[in-house]
């Protein structure tokens, strides 16, 4: 019965982490007045109703790395956007890269600035399109206040604006809004500690605001640099206050290091969370469209052509009927693409269940059509496949499955929903609290608790237990391991210039810089990091030691006896580690300067602390552990 019980509720704590982070992508019922528009106008063969745009995020504009990264930027704006020719771009963040040459520091770079200027300058991309850039986390670093002369942003960029802010996009057939969320810190420290966004209560009240207005728009779409897992917001929320979007675009993640190169999901009210892989390595851009008010999007690579966007029918799913028309499929006369190349495009072959329908033909610019009856495919799944051939032999095939039944169910991925929908800052400070009280309450039990006797010859389990145990009643390791794990949660783990000219202190809980407090949220991750990767690590190589000099071993005399590889292997272990200790303290010193370096308790003074509990441990006095020492030896001549 109790493993029935332990199965039913592991199974449904499955189902609710599958359903919570493997949202589907079925319409959801009941949408709001304004999305709940009639069947027609429905996608038929007339250019109208359509407007596309491209986004772009994390360019990176660097002075010492990747230099074709910025040759490749300014050909993207001069040729591409000729090409593609969107109503709108946005460049959604890290516009430069603002790093050191040795890439541990972190600073604005003004040339880096005046060459991401210059590129839109010598393209002209600003005379072609609406052209809109925000922010990131890179072009806030090392920045004092908004004012300052370093905020290079305000100089060179071409929206120039701090602060979000509600764009709308006017047309024959409606207005689009689009509303930039800026969540960059002000101070802004040097990296690593402005990875999360924040959000404070001023900012979430105008943000309220711009929703407000934009519930008369077509659609609206919130843009952004950080997702909204790595934005800190207060009550209620800022995916709360999005919910009346079709869509939240935002980079930063940079695909993860190429281990997620699609990281898409939804939020519970409909909303679509679209984090867009980075320029800066990978070359990404996306072109997003609303063809009848419904919406598709294709991520895409530089210079890889022809690009095919499939505008009706569009992905089920990325549906939502709590934001779209999803009626008006079923009541179109024609599948509608886009397809763009710099050479001509001479053939567009369209398949649906790998039977071919047909070769669409032009209506106008990019758009081609093809003449079909939704009502063939009004039951289940079926899928779209769409092959471009361009003047100059290339090809490119891109496809999707679609319905027109609104009960059907498509989920997101597991991994790409639980990066985009979980709030980290919050997961992190949890962990990191649990570790810490662990350890503690380790410390404390064992303190405490009678030491049992030994009995015959002890196994690993009784070992363990018994070092833990000689570990807590030696005051000199117990009350150093106490105090290193409370000061790891209570105090500055350094003081330094965490803005040039600007000492500030970090702590678990936060920064405080320039006179503001910036809440913790990567520090929590720091944290974690500390604890399982050095205090944990430290206080089991010191009970092992303990143990050794218990057993009568000294530190020559264990190599001899104890099995060699086994004592070799975890020496070098906590070598490494004491070595990336040691390492942490170099990136301190070139990261936050030299008054860091010596004042930093959790880095460089814990590097002496550790030497010097390693040192104790091998030439303490024998009397001190001589009731330990006797009772092992009893223990082992018995």
């Amino acid at each position: 019965m109790l493993k029935l019980a332990v199965g039913l509720l592991t199974a449904a704590a499955v189902a609710l982490l599958l359903d919570w982070y493997a949202p589907s992508g079925t319409p959801l019922p009941g949408g709001q007045g304004r999305r709940r528009r009639a069947p027609q106008p429905a996608p038929g063969a007339e250019a109208a109703n359509l407007l596309w745009v491209v986004q772009v995020s994390d360019i990176h504009i660097s002075r010492f790395q990747d230099p074709k990264r910025a040759p490749d930027f300014e050909k993207f704006c001069s040729e591409a956007i000729d090409v593609i020719q969107p109503a709108l771009v946005l460049a959604t963040g890290d516009l430069t890269d603002a790093k050191t040459r040795d890439k541990l520091g972190s600073e604005q770079v003004e040339v880096e600035w005046k060459t991401y200027q210059s590129i839109l300058k010598r393209s002209r991309v600003m005379e072609k399109t609406k052209w809109i850039d925000i922010k990131g986390n890179h072009d806030s670093f090392n920045i004092p206040h908004l004012d300052s002369i370093r905020n290079y942003y305000r100089k060179y960029s071409a929206w120039r604006k701090d602060g979000s802010f509600h764009y709308i996009h006017t047309t024959s057939f409606g207005n689009y809004s689009f509303i930039c969320v800026d969540a960059t810190l002000s101070p802004g420290p040097k990296r690593p500690y402005n990875f999360f966004g924040i959000l404070n209560m001023n900012q979430m009240k105008e943000l309220s605001l711009m929703a407000s207005e934009s519930l008369h728009s077509n659609h609206t779409v919130w843009f952004g640099h950080f997702p909204t897992s790595t934005i800190i917001s207060p009550a209620p929320g800022i995916r709360s206050l999005m919910s009346s979007a079709t869509a939240y675009l935002c980079g930063h993640l940079h695909t993860m290091g190429g281990l997620m190169p699609v990281l898409h999901s939804q939020h519970r009210g409909g909303t679509l969370e679209l984090e867009l892989g980075d320029w800066k390595d990978n070359r990404r851009y996306r072109i997003l469209a609303f063809d009848h008010d419904l919406l598709s999007f294709a991520d895409l690579n530089f210079e890889e052509w022809p690009v095919v966007l499939i505008t009706n029918p569009k992905s089920f799913l990325y549906s939502s009927s709590t934001h779209e028309p999803l009626v008006k499929i079923l009541y179109s006369t024609h599948i509608r693409i886009l397809a763009f190349s710099p050479s001509v495009i001479i053939s567009i072959e369209v398949y649906i269940d790998g039977v071919h329908l047909g070769n669409a033909h032009q209506v106008s610019g990019p758009l081609y059509v093809l003449k079909w009856s939704p009502q063939n495919y009004s039951e289940g799944f079926h899928h779209i496949d769409v092959t471009v051939q361009d003047a100059s032999g290339r090809t490119s095939t891109r496809g999707h499955i679609f319905a027109m039944e609104e009960n059907l169910s498509l989920r997101f991925g597991f991994w790409p929903s639980l990066i985009l929908l979980t709030d980290h800052y919050v997961l992190a400070r949890v962990l990191f609290g649990l570790i810490v009280l662990i350890q503690i309450a380790l410390l404390v039990i064992f303190r405490y608790l009678q030491k049992p006797a030994l009995k015959e010859k002890p196994g690993l389990l009784t070992l363990t237990s018994y070092s833990l145990h000689v570990f807590s009643k030696t005051n000199t390791f117990y009350y150093s391991i106490l105090v290193l794990n409370l000061y790891t949660i209570l105090g500055p783990w350094f003081v330094g210039e965490l803005i040039d000219g600007h000492v500030g202190a970090c702590f678990s809980f936060g920064v405080f810089v320039g006179g503001s407090f910036l809440q913790g949220s990567l520090t929590f991750v720091v944290g974690i990091l500390q604890m399982l990767f050095f205090n944990l690590p430290l206080m089991v190589y010191l009970c092992w030691c303990l143990l050794l000099r218990c057993q009568g071993h000294s530190f020559l005399s264990h190599i001899r006896h104890v099995r060699r590889p086994m004592a070799v292997l975890i020496h070098l272990a906590m070598a490494l580690l004491l070595t990336w200790q040691v390492y942490s303290c170099y990136f301190l010193q070139r990261t936050y300067g030299t008054l860091a370096f010596f004042l930093s308790p959790m880095r460089t003074w814990l590097v002496v602390l550790t030497s010097a509990l390693i040192y104790k441990t091998w030439t303490m006095k024998s009397s001190e552990l001589r009731t330990y020492i006797v009772e092992i030896k009893n223990c082992q001549s018995s």
